[in-house]
């Protein structure tokens, strides 16, 4: 992330974040997530999260919902992948800090595992 002057490469971008607020943390995985979204999609989104957060779906489910995310909106595409509105994304990361004590890391892991897509951006 050499344009933003976070870091060149994973491993000083993971020791850099490890250096951030929470506010922070949260505020990019966030944004993270809303451009991924965007340019390729939700079900990207979720997969990338629940593999770096180690979640199952009953896990993400929990997680959305424990953030704010409505349970109703809970949903599969045609493919039967689990699926949110992209515009409820803003949810994951206040309800993975409500529901696990390794909140921070699994946040700073997605962050990480989705480097290229920063850097791209």
């Amino acid at each position: 992330m050499e344009a933003t002057g976070l870091s060149t490469n994973k491993k000083e971008y993971r020791a850099r974040l490890a250096e951030q607020s929470d506010d922070q943390i949260d505020a990019w995985t966030a944004e993270l997530m809303r451009d991924v979204a965007i340019r390729r999609g939700v079900i990207k989104v979720i997969k990338d999260f629940r593999k770096a957060a180690k979640l199952d779906e009953r896990g993400f489910e929990r997680v959305f919902a424990s953030g704010g995310g409505p349970p109703a909106v809970i949903g599969r595409d045609a493919k039967g992948r689990l699926m949110v509105p992209a515009i409820t994304l803003f949810a994951i990361a206040p309800g993975i800090r409500s529901q696990v004590p390794d909140a921070r890391e699994r946040l700073i892991e997605y962050l990480v595992e989705n480097f290229e897509e920063i850097v791209y951006v």
